[in-house]
């Protein structure tokens, strides 16, 4: 049953429900928690196994946007200076104007500073490439030339 008063509505049984009990406080009772813990122990093992595997999937991705970021940087580079940077001036003339090999008169700085793929290892360099006119690449997970899976070579001909 309601009760008007003047600017609000009482409903008596949620006056009730408000007033304490004398010597019980309001709380959780240890078997809620337990459901409640239990629960999230089976969601996480739900989704944990399925979230594990796509680490690797990320680290992939990671090496791509990376590679292409760098390629876009060397078009801008070849754009300025009227050809890429060999590759003994490598990925570094993007972020300091090279000092050997031929001039780049046209430098205006392209990127702050390289950034090291997925694995921590530096993005290798070549011009003329192998595949196309200048090639960046990773060497993957090991780090090593070719491999399969996570092992393998990541690179702007991928892109």
């Amino acid at each position: 049953m309601n009760y008007q008063l003047p600017g609000r509505t009482l409903n008596r049984n949620l006056q009730r429900s408000q007033r304490a009990l004398p010597g019980r406080s309001r709380g959780f009772t240890l078997v809620e928690i337990m459901v409640v813990v239990v629960i999230i122990g089976i969601m996480a093992a739900l989704v944990v196994p399925k979230l594990m595997g796509r680490t690797d999937d990320a680290r992939i991705t990671a090496a791509k946007s990376d590679i292409a970021t760098l390629m876009n940087s060397l078009n801008l580079y070849k754009l300025d200076n009227s050809r890429f940077p060999t590759t003994e001036q490598g990925l570094q003339a993007l972020v300091s104007k090279p000092t050997t090999g031929p001039a780049a008169n046209g430098w205006k700085g392209y990127i702050d500073k390289l950034p090291k793929d997925p694995w921590g290892n530096p993005y290798q360099y070549l011009s003329p490439g192998i595949r196309a006119e200048v090639e960046v690449f990773s060497y993957g997970a090991d780090g090593q030339p070719g491999g399969t899976g996570t092992d393998a070579d990541i690179g702007s001909w991928d892109l």
